[in-house]
């Protein structure tokens, strides 16, 4: 007879309204997805909740708020509303989305192909 091992936990036990303490949006401006984050040089105090201080690890380049979700394990909609609280308490800098291109001219995309063929 084999041993059955228990299921391991694919989700965390503390639930997202617990670590926003209850808030689904920030009070400050919400971040965008694609916004940029980097941890500033402040020394950040230890009482800082443990999501809190995961960011400020994985901070340490600028890293989007998509991205920062996924490497602490929550929504982003929690992140964003994390974010929020480190940016007023001056523990990280931001960096608006860059605007999307304008569509390129594209003869002037076909030009440069055929240049760059007629190279090789």
């Amino acid at each position: 007879m084999t041993e059955r091992r228990p299921e391991e936990r694919t989700t965390s036990a503390i639930r997202p309204y617990v670590i926003t303490r209850g808030r689904a949006v920030s009070d400050a401006q919400t971040l965008a997805w694609e916004s940029l984050v980097m941890a500033t040089d402040e020394a950040f105090p230890a009482s800082l909740q443990p999501e809190h201080q995961k960011i400020l690890a994985h901070c340490q380049g600028l890293l989007s708020v998509a991205e920062v979700a996924a490497h602490i394990g929550q929504p982003p909609s929690v992140v964003q509303v994390l974010l929020a609280d480190l940016l007023e308490w001056g523990l990280i800098v931001t960096r608006p989305p860059i605007p999307t291109a304008e569509r390129a001219d594209v003869t002037m995309l076909r030009k440069v192909l055929h240049g760059l063929e007629s190279r090789l």
